[in-house]
């Protein structure tokens, strides 16, 4: 099972849709645990230091402080880059498909993209 963390504005339907489907899905929130209003390096850099792949709707930032860590050496558990346009059950089924199949490893310093 993987290890996840939604940033401050992902979608809390998603959320609800992950933990109604599967209640022991391992994700907190940044708010969860006082990271409110944290730029994305100290998300990712918080995220690298729990082991946890981080669920974000932003493509305009996001992926690039996750590939300047990966290029100055740093590491990334990874990201999951969500759309926010395509239907709300497709994401979810995507995102428990990726639990079910991907290993921490194989995220690892990886953006990916979703749906899949």
């Amino acid at each position: 099972m993987l290890k996840l963390v939604s940033d401050e504005n992902f979608d809390g339907d998603i959320l609800r849709g992950l933990f109604r489907r599967r209640p022991e899905l391992d994700v907190v929130r940044v708010q969860d645990v006082d990271l409110m209003a944290t730029p994305d390096a100290d998300i990712l850099a918080w995220a690298a230091s729990e082991g946890r792949i981080v669920l974000t709707h932003d493509r305009d930032t996001m992926p690039y402080f996750a590939y300047c860590r990966v290029k100055a050496g740093q590491p990334v558990p990874g990201v999951f880059l969500v759309s926010d346009q395509a239907p709300i059950g497709q994401l979810i089924d995507d995102i428990l498909l990726a639990d079910d199949c991907l290993t921490p490893e194989e995220c690892r310093d990886f953006v990916r993209f979703f749906p899949l």
